[in-house]
């Protein structure tokens, strides 16, 4: 996959000359609800199996092709290196795709097989519409391997509008989480009705994950949480109850998400992890848990210092990082998920908790604050689609912060207030990705389903091969 920015006055049938990739497939990758009027600024897929490869300090171009399985030959040819020997950390290097030519007697199955790929996956890196078009002399670009990667997606919304969005987006999904089982202070849970949403995953292979929490919008759930955590014969029954809830359903696994709690609980948080995990494993069900974004053992702060990263790691089988809400909706305009603080909290994450256990988390929401913040006003919440639409009504740019490394743009509206909307695109996606593979973390952790995004999904399928587990 490349992504390309849009300069002023290209047009989608220039863009679309130049990378030699048809309208119809950029419109489609990409979800372009206005086609013809692209932004100054906007970031669009390009759904092709060219890659752009950053040097490093001391490599050569013969690394760079054995890692790609091409020639040195075919990259000086496609960048028209001049002199191969003078490359430098930075460069940028267009790499060509594999490509292979059909054989008479071939299948498309034998020559995915030969590749060590999936069958579809050399269907879609093709474009092919009908497989028995396939002749000796087809030219085939083979799609390159992808790094396994797990994948949540959490989901608050338990409407026939909740479920459509599973169906669509089940293909790229591990686990599916609805959101969620809020705990009482008896130890019961309070009951939602996700039973539609459960078969939705199963229809599509996704892992049905119960989620549980002690808050809410407009609770915090310290004082909840205490009184669970604190209460040996209440834990005790809590855990049952969610042993009998997960039968009931047909749940293969829980996710706790305990916030706020006290720090005097984080002992009794641990245990209770641990209690957990040894009841639910004796079932043959999966535990993990949701935490806050620390970037250190002795973070102060409600929500921080009873998550204990260590304990956590060590108890449970994954662990979701919650790495996100810096640009939160009563707060002021910023990034929502600026990679540079996520980078700080990773860099801590990975010293007590085994890369294999971390799901990177990803929000795939956008905000549109009123400026100047006034305190005690909240940001609207919508979707990347809406985002884009808004920019386009208004006419506006969009700008790229490049510490953060996510896009933003502002406007007046028609009562001449003016906003700044932060947002995620594909470039600020494709950076995330490339964080999860260079930190070699587990998954990625989606909050939340419902919000549209066919950048992400493009780009995912583009970067990772999506394990699932039935």
């Amino acid at each position: 996959m490349l992504i390309h920015v849009v300069k002023s006055g290209e047009s989608l049938w220039q863009i679309s000359n130049h990378y030699n990739v048809s309208m119809a497939r950029i419109i489609s990758a990409n979800g372009l609800q206005y086609p013809n009027k692209l932004l100054i600024g906007q970031s669009l897929v390009i759904p092709t199996e060219y890659i752009v490869h950053t040097v490093r300090s001391g490599e050569s171009l013969w690394e760079i092709s054995q890692n790609y399985g091409i020639s040195v030959k075919e990259i000086v040819q496609e960048n028209k290196l001049s002199n191969p020997e003078n490359i430098y950390p930075g460069l940028q290097l267009n790499i060509p795709p594999i490509r292979y030519t059909v054989k008479p007697g071939e299948s498309l199955s034998q020559v995915a097989q030969r590749y060590g790929v999936s069958l579809e996956s050399l269907i879609d890196a093709n474009g092919i519409q009908d497989s028995s078009l396939i002749y000796p002399g087809t030219v085939l670009i083979i799609p390159r391997k992808k790094t396994p990667i797990y994948v949540n997606g959490y989901i608050y919304d338990f409407t026939a509008n909740g479920v459509s969005v599973v169906r669509d987006e089940g293909t790229y999904l591990t686990y599916l989480a609805p959101f969620a089982y809020r705990i009482k202070a008896d130890g019961t849970l309070e009951p939602i009705d996700d039973s539609a949403l459960i078969n939705a995953a199963y229809a599509k292979n996704v892992v049905p994950m119960m989620a549980i929490t002690n808050f809410t919008s407009t609770e915090l759930g310290h004082n909840l949480a205490h009184v669970v955590l604190s209460t040996p014969a209440v834990t005790d029954k809590l855990i049952t109850n969610i042993i009998n809830i997960m039968k009931d359903k047909g749940y293969q696994g829980v996710n706790i998400d305990f916030e706020n709690v006290l720090p005097a609980d984080r002992e009794n948080y641990n245990r209770f992890l641990e209690l957990t995990v040894q009841r639910l494993h004796a079932e043959n069900f999966f535990v993990s848990s949701a935490l806050a974004p620390k970037t250190g053992a002795g973070q102060q702060g409600l929500l921080y210092e009873a998550h204990d990263y260590e304990a956590h790691g060590r108890i449970v089988d994954f662990v979701v990082l919650m790495t996100y809400e810096w640009g939160y909706r009563a707060g002021p305009p910023q990034a929502i998920s600026p990679l540079n603080q996520i980078k700080q909290v990773l860099d801590y994450a990975v010293t007590v908790i085994p890369r294999d256990k971390i799901f990177f988390g990803f929000q795939i929401y956008a905000r549109d604050w009123i400026i100047p913040h006034v305190q005690g006003m909240e940001a609207e919440t919508f979707s990347m689609q809406e985002a884009i639409s808004r920019a386009v009504r208004y006419g506006v740019r969009i700008n790229y912060d490049p510490v953060s490394q996510s896009p933003f743009f502002r406007y007046t509206d028609n009562q001449g207030r003016r906003h700044e909307v932060w947002f995620e695109d594909a470039r600020s996606a494709q950076a995330k990705f490339d964080t999860v593979k260079d930190y070699r973390l587990k998954g990625i952790s989606y909050w939340a389903l419902g919000f549209p995004f066919p950048q992400n999904w493009t780009l995912l399928r583009g970067n990772f091969d999506i394990v699932k587990l039935i």
